[in-house]
């Protein structure tokens, strides 16, 4: 029988004191209370923290226990000052506390293990009560079934759930008992007991009328008046877990983010699936033996434990770049970026060599680009960014790829304005959509818009790919408008054509009388507008086909012969070539478009011929 206690603030606050006299496995003639336990409490309670209120309410059911177990209770100490009670978390309170057990020759009593251990070295007599960390069920899960994404409770109101799958959800009443505010405030209570129990529970942001909790899958916000109108709190969870592979996509995609890319976007509007998609492509970095981490607020990705994430909230930006340089990871997953310190600690840790995922808040795919604008130098955005991937109803449903270019911009034609220029480009068609460059004293971002050709554009068009077919065997060309063209040619050619300091492009310009945008051709590019090397021939060509070391070759009929032809695998455009005067057709294996059309005769696959 211990016959005189001083319990600490944390036992008081873990509720586990009454329960322990409850259980006969402690049995006190004496409590003794230090005003600083009651002062901290106090303080917690006033500034809104559920821990102060079950603290206070630890101290009512010790005080009724008391009456009937037949042992008192006394508040002792002098209280502390409002420094003391500010500083209550390096130590003060505790101090305070201890001395007190030590004076009046008391037995300690607390969760505290560093506590106990300062106290036993000053000689005084502790109990170590251990915390079952072991989960145990929620009063809110009762809200949750197999479908729901996220729970809505609020005073005063019937309990509500988004229930379904990202993209496609409904937002339904889950029961028809309105939830007073004395059960809000339960419910509160339960969550902050568990997240002081377990070890997969953090407090991720605590303010003086809110609390950000991530407790297992669980991410939870408790919201309190006078902030909100009334006791508030929203529970979301992962509905299900996709692995990298779960995503259909191009195997070029798939090449870039294993292979190339290190700047990655992320973006989506809330609840369409960003943050499953960035947990799998952090695992699949994780699969290919790479160092990964993440920057979050709150951490609530569910990832492997090889995977070390880290809360923003409890470290400054600085903290974070030092620890992540020094730490030297492949990959780093900035959840939920924000403000421009989330923007500018992104940008600082890509320009240093670390491959960088960052997830935000998007309607658009180009909107994730424009929220960069403004915070760092717009020529360093392609070398912080390189790949959009925006997630709509939980797929990929559009990818940019990002570059710099010098050039003039589209719409305008006098070569003087040529100008570092942000292009955006679809990944996957080539298809150029926004231009973004500095107008004045402003920075723009302008869309692509789509012109219709007219018939002598079309003239123009023909051309200007009679006068490439000088250059290159492989040639493209996209009118955008009646004065502007772009061409496509294969790598290896495309600096011979511009030309030292863009000599031989402006002389061809100046010939044509055309503005050209030179391009490499790769073998899914198209724009997606009128134009005249691919589309406008309908007439199927028989062929047969021979391989040889170098080449694949077409031999057509002689009505074939001399005439340009269109390549279309499972009538997909590929490109635009010249038949021979002897009507064959010679495509190089180790091109882009080669290995294409050879995969595709490999596999059996639709390859046609058109004229």
């Amino acid at each position: 029988m211990t016959d005189r206690i001083v319990p600490d603030t944390s036992v008081l606050i873990e509720g586990i004191l009454s329960k322990k006299i409850t259980n006969d496995e402690i049995l006190p003639k004496e409590i003794i209370i230090h005003e600083a336990s009651l002062s901290e409490l106090e303080a917690q309670a006033n500034t809104g923290r559920e821990i102060g209120y079950m603290g206070l309410d630890e101290i009512k059911k010790l005080l009724a226990l008391s009456k009937e177990r037949k042992f008192t209770i006394k508040f002792s100490g002098e209280k502390p000052s409002e420094d003391e009670i500010s500083r209550a978390r390096k130590g003060g309170i505790d101090s305070l506390i201890r001395n007190l057990a030590y004076e009046l020759k008391a037995t300690l009593v607390t969760v505290d293990k560093v506590q106990a251990l300062t106290a036993e070295a000053k000689g005084i007599d502790v109990i170590l009560i251990k915390v079952d960390v072991s989960p145990k069920p929620l009063i809110l899960e009762k809200y949750f079934d197999s479908t729901t994404m996220s729970v809505h409770l609020k005073e005063n109101c019937k309990p509500k759930a988004k229930k379904g799958v990202p993209g496609k959800w409904e937002y339904v009443e889950i029961s028809q008992d309105v939830i007073d505010k004395d059960t809000m405030k339960v419910i509160a209570k339960d969550i902050i007991e568990e997240v002081n129990m377990r070890n997969d529970a953090f407090i991720e942001v605590e303010r003086k009328y809110s609390t950000i909790v991530q407790l297992g899958k669980f991410r939870i916000v408790i919201v309190r008046p006078p902030f909100a109108d009334g006791y508030e709190i929203t529970v979301v969870r992962p509905v299900k877990k996709l692995n990298f592979s779960d995503y259909p996509m191009s195997e070029k995609l798939r090449e870039r983010i294993e292979a190339h890319a290190e700047g990655v976007l992320v973006a989506g509007a809330p609840g369409h699936g960003k943050s499953t998609f960035a947990q799998a492509l952090g695992e699949f970095y994780s699969s290919k033996n790479k160092v990964v981490k993440t920057i979050e607020a709150p951490r609530d990705l569910v990832l492997t434990d090889d995977v070390t994430q880290y809360a923003i909230t409890y470290g400054t930006s600085q903290e974070i770049h030092d620890i992540l340089l020094l730490s030297r990871p492949d990959y780093t997953l900035f959840d939920e970026m924000r403000n421009t310190d989330d923007f500018a600690l992104f940008s600082d840790l890509r320009l240093s060599g670390v491959g960088m995922i960052g997830i935000l808040h998007a309607t658009n795919p180009i909107d994730a680009i424009q929220r960069f604008i403004g915070r760092i130098e717009l020529g360093v955005i392609p070398h912080v960014m390189d790949t959009v991937i925006f997630i709509k109803n939980g797929t990929i449903e559009k990818v940019f790829a990002v570059s710099l270019e010098v050039k003039v911009p589209s719409g305008m034609m006098e070569a003087d304005l040529a100008r570092p220029i942000v292009v955006v480009n679809d990944f996957e068609t080539g298809k150029l959509e926004f231009e973004i460059y500095s107008y004045g004293e402003e920075t723009i971002v302008v869309p692509v818009q789509v012109q219709s050709v007219s018939p002598a554009a079309e003239l123009a068009a023909r051309v200007v790919k009679e006068e490439f077919l000088k250059y290159s065997d492989f040639v493209r060309v996209d009118m955008v408008s009646n004065n502007k063209a772009v061409v496509f040619v294969p790598e290896s050619r495309k600096a011979m054509i511009i030309g030292k300091q863009g000599a031989n492009i402006e002389q061809i310009e100046k010939r044509l009388g055309l503005s050209i945008d030179v391009r490499e051709l790769t073998e899914k590019t198209s724009s997606g507008r009128d134009k005249i090397s691919a589309g406008s021939r309908d007439r199927t060509v028989y062929y047969q086909v021979k391989f040889d070391k170098k080449n694949i070759t077409f031999i057509l009929t002689n009505e074939s012969a001399d005439k340009e032809t269109d390549i279309y695998v499972n009538d997909e455009f590929v490109l635009t070539v010249k038949s021979g005067k002897n009507a064959v057709i010679k495509i190089n294996k180790q091109s882009s478009q080669g290995r294409t059309i050879a995969n595709a005769l490999n596999e059996q696959e639709k390859v046609e011929l058109r004229q």
